[in-house]
């Protein structure tokens, strides 16, 4: 089986084979987010003419929005105004004749890694990416959970203390709370500089309290921490802990799983993956 999988971001289209289980090398191109809709179009008919061929079976996208789950309209993609109320699964499916799925990216790196990642021995599984903002995708017992909207998992608009979680759950909790750039502060971490450890310490605590949440909601075995905030894992991690173990429920914490993602091109993987049954024997080529 040959699979190609694609994640549209805001910035960046990336793309790749998955052939058999295996993902080739990603190419990767940056996108016109704010062209119109034929610019953007047109750039997601030059990835996938680079790479299609006759053994190709399907294709499968991740979009930074939701995809309605009954007519897979594109709605609320805010990073890409144009392709907003689009019907891009059938635009590519009248083009390449193959079968296409479209999906929210969280809900790809979620996929991703339960069928290629650390959440392999896991049925239930949380994948939150932490990047611009926060994202989550839920597996619940080996099947994707998107919601009657496709909007399930959107841990990140709950309110919490004077905002909302994602305003202390993403990468912009340096900048809204600390008035800096987190870039800046895993520089000073690795550095070893005092107070950007604070940051840190600061930051995983408030995960903790997200992660909790998810934990009261979901009841999940592996929660995979994705985006641009999994670089600082080590940093973060055992105020995390200490504020998870807080849990009401004790008999959670030592069977959960909390780890950051290792894989590579996840998003990629996910996307392939819409086209997989709810767990097929899959590797990655690192």
């Amino acid at each position: 089986m040959e699979i190609i999988g694609i994640d549209l971001g805001g910035t960046n289209l990336r793309a790749g084979v998955v052939r058999d289980g295996v993902l080739q090398p990603v190419v990767s191109r940056p996108l016109k987010a704010r062209g119109s809709r034929l610019e953007v179009t047109e750039q997601i008919f030059g990835i996938i003419d680079e790479m299609i061929d006759d053994d190709t079976t399907a294709i499968g996208i991740g979009v930074p929005g939701l995809v309605d789950p009954v007519s897979r309209i594109l709605y609320d993609v805010v990073n890409i105004p144009a392709i907003n109320e689009t019907d891009l699964r059938g635009i590519l499916e009248q083009r390449y004749r193959l079968p296409v799925k479209i999906e929210n990216d969280a809900n790809c790196f979620a996929l991703g890694e339960y069928h290629f990642g650390v959440a392999q021995p896991y049925r239930s599984v949380v994948g939150l990416t932490i990047g611009t903002g926060l994202g989550a995708g839920i597996i619940n017992n080996g099947r994707l959970l998107a919601g009657k909207h496709g909007g399930a998992g959107e841990f990140g608009m709950i309110s919490y203390l004077d905002k909302n979680m994602e305003y202390y759950v993403s990468g912009r909790f340096f900048e809204h709370v600390y008035k800096t750039q987190g870039e800046i502060v895993y520089r000073r971490a690795v550095e070893g500089d005092i107070e950007a450890s604070y940051m840190y310490d600061d930051f995983g605590r408030h995960l903790g309290e997200a992660i909790k949440l998810v934990l009261y909601v979901l009841d999940t075995e592996c929660i995979v921490i994705g985006g641009a905030l999994k670089a600082a894992f080590s940093f973060y991690a055992r105020s995390m802990w200490e504020t998870v173990r807080g849990f009401a429920f004790q008999r959670s914490v030592p069977e959960l799983k909390i780890a950051a993602s290792v894989l590579p091109g996840s998003n990629v993987l996910g996307a392939a993956a819409l086209h997989l049954s709810p767990r097929t024997n899959s590797r990655v080529n690192n």
